[in-house]
C-alpha cells in the first residue's frame, strides 16, 4: 500500500464521502460504494452500478488488501471454523466463525501477535509483530459474512440451518483490542453502522486484559458494547505474573473502572477466567473472584486452560472445575463454564497460528520462567493483598 492508495475498509462513512468528493462525484456514490463493501466486494471493477470512469479511478486508489485464506480447521461437527488469514505483507492472523441455531459469532483479531506477555496464551508467546488496521479488522467479519451468505467456506459446505449473516462479533482473537484503540473503535463504528452490517451494540463484545485508559475510551464511545475483562487471578500477587499489565493497573483500579463502565453504559460486564490446573483454581482464588464479581454484578465465564505448544500448564480436572464454579457462586456471583469451541481440531484461540509457526513443543519467550515464578509464589511468598 502506497501513500496514494488506501484500504476501502479503513474508511469511515465520512472518509468515503470525502473520497468521492475529491474525485468530483456526487455524494450518493459513497453510499453505493459502501453497499458493495458491506457485501464483501472491494474490487471497483465489480461495482457494476458505478460509472466506468469512476471504477477506473477507484481502482487506482484502492490497494489490494484482501486477506488470503492459508489455513482452515473445522470442529464441532462443522459448527466451528478457524481461519488463518494472511495479509499482503505476509502477516497472518486468526479468525473464528462459530455457528449456533440462531446466531453466527465471529471472533476477530486486532493485532498480529500480542505484547501483553500472558504466559499461558499461545498468541502472547509468539510476541507482538504489528497492529492491524481498522480495515484489516473489519475484513475478518467481511470474510465470515460472505461465507455465511454463500453457505461455503474453502469449498466446504456450512451446516444446514446456519444463519445467513453475522449476528455477533467478539474482539477476543489475537492481540489486545484496547492496545490498538484507533482500529478497535473505528471497526466497532463500522460494524454498528445501520447502513452497514447493522450489528447491535449489544451483539459486540470487546475483551481486554485490563487496560484502564482504553476502557475509559470505550466507555466514551456512546454505545452499550459489552466489556469482557480477562481477570485470570483475584490477587495482585498472582495476577502480576499471569497478566503482567496488572503491575500498571492493579485489581483495585481495574475493579473501579469496570464499575464505572457498567454505570455509564448500563451493560453488565463479563469476567473471563482461564482456569489453570494448580495455578488459579484453588479455593482462595474462587472466593475472591466470587466477591469481586458479586460487587460488580458481573457474570463470570470460566474457560478451561487450553494446552498450547511450549506451555507446561494444563487444564484442571472436571471435579476441580465444578468445585471452583460452585465456590464462586456461593459468594453471590453468576458463573458458567464456557463452551470451548474447536478443541478437537486445534482451533481454540492461538493454536492454529502456533501450530503453523511455533513448531512442536518449543518453549516460547513469554513462557520462559513464568511457571517457575508462579510456583515460587504459591509455595509461600508473602501476599501483596487484594480485598475479598
Amino acid at each position: 500500500m502506497t501513500a496514494s492508495t488506501l484500504d476501502p475498509y479503513a474508511l469511515s462513512r465520512d472518509g468515503l464521502a470525502d473520497l468521492v468528493a475529491e474525485l468530483g462525484e456526487p455524494t450518493y456514490r459513497a453510499r453505493q460504494i459502501h453497499a458493495w463493501l458491506v457485501r464483501g466486494v472491494d474490487d471497483p471493477a465489480e461495482m457494476t452500478d458505478l460509472p466506468t470512469g469512476l471504477r477506473e479511478r477507484l481502482s487506482e486508489r484502492f490497494a489490494p488488501s484482501r486477506p488470503e485464506l492459508i489455513g482452515h480447521t473445522v470442529a464441532d461437527d462443522g459448527h466451528t471454523h478457524k481461519l488463518l488469514l494472511r495479509f499482503p505483507d505476509g502477516e497472518a492472523i486468526e479468525t473464528v466463525l462459530m455457528l449456533y441455531p440462531r446466531r453466527a459469532t465471529v471472533c476477530i483479531s486486532t493485532q498480529a501477535g500480542c505484547a501483553m506477555g500472558c504466559p499461558f496464551c499461545a498468541t502472547g508467546q509468539a510476541g507482538f509483530r504489528r497492529q492491524l488496521t481498522a480495515g484489516e479488522v473489519v475484513r475478518q467479519v467481511v470474510v465470515a459474512d460472505a461465507a455465511l451468505r454463500s453457505g461455503v467456506i474453502d469449498d466446504q459446505a456450512l451446516p444446514a440451518g446456519a444463519p445467513d449473516h453475522v449476528t455477533n462479533v467478539v474482539y477476543m482473537g489475537m492481540g489486545e483490542p484496547l492496545a490498538n484503540l484507533p482500529a478497535t473503535l473505528a471497526s466497532v463504528r463500522w460494524l454498528h453502522d445501520p447502513d452497514g452490517f447493522d450489528l447491535s451494540a449489544r451483539g459486540i463484545t470487546v475483551s481486554t486484559v485490563g487496560l484502564v485508559p482504553g476502557i475509559r475510551k470505550l466507555e466514551q464511545l456512546g454505545l452499550p458494547v459489552t466489556l469482557a475483562v480477562s481477570l485470570h487471578a483475584s490477587t495482585d500477587e498472582l495476577r502480576d505474573h499471569l497478566v503482567p499489565i496488572n503491575r500498571t493497573h492493579p485489581l483495585a483500579e481495574l475493579e473501579a473502572t469496570m464499575r464505572d463502565y457498567r454505570r455509564t453504559t448500563n451493560r453488565r460486564v463479563s469476567i473471563e477466567w482461564c482456569l489453570i490446573g494448580d495455578v488459579n483454581d484453588d479455593d482462595e482464588q474462587a472466593d475472591r473472584l466470587g466477591a469481586i464479581a458479586a460487587r460488580l454484578r458481573a457474570h463470570v465465564n470460566v474457560i478451561p486452560m487450553n494446552p498450547t505448544p511450549g506451555v507446561t500448564w494444563k487444564e484442571p480436572t472436571q471435579a476441580r472445575m465444578r468445585a471452583f464454579i460452585e465456590r464462586v457462586r456461593r459468594r453471590g456471583a453468576e458463573a458458567t463454564l464456557r463452551d470451548t469451541r474447536g478443541r478437537d481440531a486445534d482451533a481454540a484461540c492461538g493454536q492454529l497460528l502456533a501450530s503453523y509457526t511455533l513448531g512442536g513443543g518449543t518453549r516460547l519467550p513469554a513462557a520462559v520462567g513464568a511457571a517457575d515464578r508462579v510456583d515460587a509464589l504459591q509455595l509461600g511468598d508473602p501476599p501483596r493483598g487484594a480485598g475479598a
